[in-house]
């Protein structure tokens, strides 16, 4: 168990290398608080033309571009799936969750939920927290582990 806490640290310094680095590098613009995964790329086209808002999360093989003229910007509390991609002159508003693969071709209303290719709404007045975490996680958490604890005994 202690090997894995260590492994725990190791990927929460690579991780908060891989913000400073895109930040100096590339001049994306991170919030504190925000979870970059080490897989996902950004195709900027200058400094500043890619923002992430705090406490968001970009998860794994996630794609984000911008282009001249057109900043791409991620909202506070937001949640980008796993190798969704966002285009350039997207906006995705603040506490929006973009679904594992979706492709954003246009901007997101805050607090909605966008699934698909081409991104569709599917749902809207989201109530979420940090990394964009619905209110109901917790609680479908523990009846997870609650019924897994029953089965085995």
């Amino acid at each position: 168990m202690a090997s894995l806490r260590n492994l725990r640290g190791l990927r929460k310094i690579l991780l908060s290398m891989r913000r400073l680095y895109l930040g100096w590098r590339h001049g994306i613009v991170i919030a504190p608080g925000t979870q970059v995964s080490l897989s996902a790329r950004f195709f900027p086209a200058g400094r500043g033309s890619i923002r992430i808002g705090t406490h968001s999360l970009v998860a794994f093989h996630t794609v984000v571009m911008a282009r001249e003229g057109a900043v791409t910007q991620i909202g506070a509390n937001c949640f980008i799936g796993g190798g969704a991609m966002i285009l350039p002159g997207v906006r995705i508003g603040d506490n929006a969750i973009v679904g594992a693969g979706a492709v954003v071709f246009d901007d997101v209303p805050p607090r909605a939920m966008v699934l698909g290719n081409p991104a569709r709404v599917v749902r809207t007045d989201l109530q979420t927290g940090a990394f964009g975490r619905l209110p109901e996680a917790d609680a479908n958490t523990q009846r997870y582990y609650h019924a897994a604890d029953t089965a085995d005994g």
